[in-house]
């Protein structure tokens, strides 16, 4: 059976790091920059969400450019709901950290108990499709709120809280190919930890030098970001439709 997620390469982490940078300061830009606010933003972009989800099941299969507009989406939908909790409702950061903890744990408990894995490379049915997707979507907002706790609210500042983030991607890094940890737990715990190291570079990049920022906004870094991505995922469909070659039956 096809999987319905890419092959975990150098690749996948660029463009997820990627992702997270661009759903941090994206939200950013339609809620504040453009004014929409963060109501507004959230039902457009949950939406947008919706439609991606809808076309990415139909597929079944893993498609590139469908595959990582869900995972854009995605960032920005989990950052929203993070900051709607927060702002909106007054819920603070060190309590939605405690609560999406809680959930997501308990969303990989109903996910192995019906499906007695985790891994990422037998997604292969709609059922596991949807336990992935809802996984993700709480690393983003777990990531989005361990991220804004450690680099805002807790005064460390975004450039430390991306080595401190980064530091602990490279624990798990090496704890995989020197010590042997289980794969499928390195990789969900790597996927949780880029989301606020991806976030925190976002938002050492965008917010102004008097928040300690490099100041170049939400719009400029939004669109570096996107272009990249952009470049990459063309790569990889390209890649992926280029036909395998042929040896040549030769007869003498």
């Amino acid at each position: 059976m096809l999987n319905r997620v890419p092959e975990v390469t150098i690749y996948f982490w660029m463009i997820k790091i990627l992702a997270t940078t661009v759903g941090e300061t994206a939200a950013d830009f339609l809620s504040i920059t453009l004014n929409l606010g963060l109501s507004v933003t959230s039902y457009i972009m949950s939406g947008l969400l919706l439609i991606a989800l809808l076309n990415q099941f139909r597929l079944k299969r893993y498609v590139p450019l469908s595959y990582w507009l869900v995972v854009v989406l995605i960032s920005i939908v989990g950052t929203l709901i993070t900051d709607r909790l927060v702002d909106d409702f007054g819920v603070s950061l060190l309590t939605t950290t405690i609560v999406f903890s809680c959930v997501l744990l308990a969303v990989f408990v109903f996910w192995y108990l019906s499906e007695k894995t985790l891994a990422m490379h037998s997604i292969n049915t709609a059922k596991r499709e949807l336990f992935y997707w809802v996984a993700i979507l709480l690393t983003f907002a777990l990531g989005t709120s361990t991220g804004d706790l450690l680099g805002e609210a807790s005064g460390l500042g975004y450039a430390q809280s991306a080595l401190v983030f980064g530091a602990a991607i490279a624990i798990i890094t090496i704890s995989y190919y020197y010590f042997r940890i289980n794969g499928v737990l390195a990789f969900w715990l790597a996927y949780i930890l880029t989301r606020p190291f991806g976030a925190s570079i976002g938002d050492l990049l965008s917010q102004p030098t008097k928040n300690g920022g490099f100041g170049y906004g939400t719009v400029g870094t939004s669109m570096l970001f996107l272009s990249i991505i952009a470049s990459l995922v063309i790569y990889l469909s390209l890649k992926s439709k280029k036909p395998a070659l042929q040896p040549i039956d030769r007869q003498d």
